[in-house]
């Protein structure tokens, strides 16, 4: 796959649901919802391409077979799980683009080992497991994930460069097209790396087709989607969330809520084909970044 025009992504998949008034106490998150009512996740799927997205993500962001199995499911049914997060947004992309003639796509989402954990060390990296571990943690999730065909993976909100060593040679070794997004603040990835020597892991990559920047803040987004171009030789991807911070503790966001999508076009102009929003953005700020980009 190769990315020569600008794509509109997706926004943030719990705060949608989340103004369909779903409840997402669970330890699972939105993953609970493949589960309990997938038909909630299929609508925010489809307002987001009615929006005027190109790309929507699946709801297996903080989903692993371990997680779904220690909530009760066994392997098999924690396995199924997994490909109904694919299959459930590819059914949403066949009927819209059926009925508008758009082409669109499905990137399967492919969150980090804190995620799972669920308890903000997704925002903080440096997990304390050995690459062994990781590996052995990501390897089943991106086989299962790749066998349900989406169009691509969304590897995403990755804070630690340490983490991305491990999930590169996986990558390669699938041979699916791959976007490959960090987490950063200031200059460097969350885990505290320098931008330059984060994308440098990356750039030898075989599969990562765009690499860039989520769950940042937009103040952030136009260093890193310099960096991730220079050094990898792939387009960026850009979608920040709306420049608050998120506490594990009371599980709440605070901070100045700001998501100004004319700051897209010059994300474009710095090399971003990938452009969205992450935690926060919705349907209607995509609708507003599909208008920029139109211009």
């Amino acid at each position: 796959m190769q990315i020569n025009d600008v794509l509109v992504l997706d926004g943030g998949l719990s705060n949608a649901l989340e103004d369909r008034g779903v409840d997402l106490s669970s330890d699972l998150w939105t993953a609970r919802l493949l589960l309990d009512d997938p038909e909630q996740i299929a609508a925010v799927h489809r307002d987001y391409y009615l929006a005027g997205a190109d790309v929507v993500t699946t709801a297996s962001y903080q989903a692993s077979v371990p997680s779904l199995v220690a909530a009760g499911l066994t392997t098999r049914e924690a396995e199924r799980t997994l490909l109904a997060s694919v299959h459930l947004a590819s059914a949403v992309r066949d009927e819209v683009a059926a009925a508008s003639g758009r082409g669109l796509l499905v990137a399967a989402s492919v969150g980090p080992y804190g995620a799972v954990l669920a308890d903000g060390s997704e925002y903080r990296g440096r997990y304390g497991v050995t690459p062994r571990a990781l590996r052995a943690f990501h390897a089943r999730r991106l086989e299962l994930l790749a066998s349900a065909y989406p169009d691509l993976l969304a590897v995403e909100t990755i804070p630690d460069a340490e983490e991305a060593e491990v999930l590169v040679p996986l990558l390669d070794e699938l041979g699916l097209p791959a976007w490959f997004s960090y987490t950063v603040e200031a200059g460097a990835t969350r885990a505290g790396q320098p931008l330059r020597d984060a994308y440098a892991v990356l750039a030898g990559s075989t599969s990562i087709v765009a690499a860039g920047v989520n769950c940042s803040a937009p103040r952030d987004v136009m260093d890193a989607g310099r960096v991730a171009p220079e050094v990898t030789g792939r387009p960026a991807v850009v979608y920040p969330n709306l420049g608050e911070r998120w506490d594990s503790a009371t599980h709440t966001w605070s901070g100045d809520a700001r998501f100004d999508t004319e700051l897209a076009a010059d994300w474009v102009a710095a090399g971003a084909l990938l452009v969205g929003g992450c935690c926060r953005v919705g349907p209607g700020h995509i609708a507003e970044l599909a208008g920029v980009l139109s211009r």
